[in-house]
């Protein structure tokens, strides 16, 4: 064969070989996000972490086919504040967070990204982000809303939960007005959320979408299922507790049991519905191009000031909880199931936050970055690729500009994590704390005194960044009902 034949019969194999590679069919699609936000779920609220009273086999299953993060955090111990910072990749304190600031429509939230690529976008349960103002999920990035308005928390889980006669003063919960009588408003949420899928897939399967399913439960109140609460009363009474029900924390006391029947039977109605959108996903045909998060927006609620309230769990071995800058209340559970990438079954003790989902998800399904939106937020999407670095080494920072000495007893306080230490400023009270968490998870060996210059470089990495992000402090004259 001569060159010139030759020469043309190789130009037209590599056309034909690029056309066919960009057709949608060989296209690799981009892939679902289903995205399980539990509210108030401490990092011991998990039987793959160590719970021995608390039973989560489905989660257990997720973590088993997911990478653990071991360091995964929240930017603030409490739900709105955390909330910001998972649909706008920026530290709270940037809108004066908690304080009186409010999330302003003009935030481009992940959802306002995805949508923007091309993704359908679903929202059920709590959004709690509105904080006053009216930034609801329709108006920032979600095609269908249901269940998020300012509502925190329902007055019942069991319907007509925010409506008489549960309550004179009600705050809808946008979506539900209508249900059954005695219907679990986390099982509710499952449906609502399936539903929303299987008539998405159905109508556009060629359209990827992100399902957002933030529930209410763990949080208060604290309403489980009789049969459920029954289970679990017998266990409890058979269960040997090696503490104190009690120790002294802070301002008030830190619960160190995990006996409470009712919160077992919440954290099993997350666990079946954990279950029940994974099933619809494998009957749909869609679970092995949809990536899950499991993640929480603070840590249990497991500490009380001067005021009598009941306490749910306890984060133990973790110090302290819910409104806690320690361990306990900012470290969180987080599982990540990429099954395109399968990272099946590993831990990865990387230093993550709330912030960084953002930037990471949208990387993962091949979208713009959003650099002037997601400020604080650094992707570690590479970790999925088996590079060694994933996220670059910096500083991680926390700000508690609204203490509630008497509800859950902790104290305005600003926190650095470099590396292995953590800095705690208790900037009302002068004084500071200094952790090895590498050494000491549990942050009771305080290093202020030996490791002076460590404490003072950190020291002087909070000031900076509380000046760069404007962060609000409360002046010492204005009283919440809280104080």
């Amino acid at each position: 064969m001569n060159k010139p034949i030759l020469f043309f019969l190789v130009s037209c194999l590599l056309l034909i070989t690029e056309i066919t590679a960009n057709t949608p069919e060989s296209q690799e699609k981009q892939p679902n996000i289903l995205f399980f936000l539990v509210d108030d779920m401490g990092w011991m609220d998990v039987a793959y972490n160590g719970s021995s009273v608390y039973e989560t086999p489905n989660i257990d299953k997720l973590a088993t086919e997911s990478i653990q993060f071991t360091n995964a955090y929240v930017t603030h111990p409490r739900c709105v504040p955390s909330r910001y910072s998972i649909l706008t990749g920026k530290y709270p304190a940037r809108i004066k967070r908690p304080g009186p600031g409010k999330m302003k429509l003009e935030e481009f939230t992940i959802a306002e990204a995805l949508k923007e690529t091309g993704y359908a976008t679903f929202f059920t349960g709590k959004w709690h982000l509105s904080m006053g103002g009216p930034s609801m999920p329709d108006n920032q990035g979600f095609d269908v809303n249901i269940g998020g308005g300012k509502a925190g928390a329902p007055i019942s889980y069991f319907y007509p939960y925010n409506e008489p006669p549960h309550h004179q003063f009600t705050i809808p919960i946008v979506g539900l007005e209508e249900g059954e009588e005695g219907e679990y408003l986390s099982d509710r949420l499952t449906h609502e959320t399936i539903n929303c899928i299987e008539k998405h897939v159905d109508a556009m399967p060629d359209v990827p979408f992100f399902a957002m399913l933030s529930h209410y439960a763990v949080h208060e109140p604290i309403e489980a299922k009789d049969e459920d609460v029954n289970y679990y009363q017998r266990k409890i009474e058979k269960h040997t507790f090696e503490h104190p029900e009690y120790i002294k924390e802070s301002h008030g006391l830190s619960k160190m049991r995990q006996d409470n029947a009712t919160y077992a039977g919440m954290v099993k109605s997350v666990d079946e519905s954990l279950q029940q959108v994974m099933l619809a996903l494998e009957e749909m045909n869609i679970a092995d191009n949809t990536i899950i998060v499991f993640f929480s927006d603070n840590g249990g609620l497991s500490n009380t000031g001067t005021e009598e309230r009941l306490l749910a769990t306890s984060n133990y071995p973790l110090r302290a909880g819910k409104g806690h800058l320690y361990e306990g209340g900012v470290r969180v559970p987080l599982l990540i199931k990429w099954p395109q990438k399968q990272k099946r079954g590993t831990t990865s003790d990387v230093v993550i936050t709330g912030a960084d989902l953002y930037p990471t998800l949208l990387e993962m399904v091949g979208a713009d970055l959003q650099p002037q939106q997601h400020l604080d937020g650094v992707s570690f999407k590479s970790l999925f690729d088996n590079e060694s670095n994933p996220v670059p080494d910096r500083s991680i920072f926390w700000h508690n500009a609204m203490a509630r000495p008497a509800r859950t007893g902790d104290y305005y306080s600003s926190a650095v994590r470099k590396g292995p230490y953590k800095l705690i400023d208790f900037y009302k009270k002068g004084y500071m704390e200094l952790y090895n968490l590498e050494n000491d998870p549990q942050e009771e060996n305080n290093l202020i005194e030996t490791h002076a210059y460590i404490a003072d470089s950190l020291k002087k990495e909070i000031i900076d960044w509380r000046v760069s992000v404007d962060a609000y402090f409360k002046p010492d004259n204005k009283k919440s009902k809280w104080d």
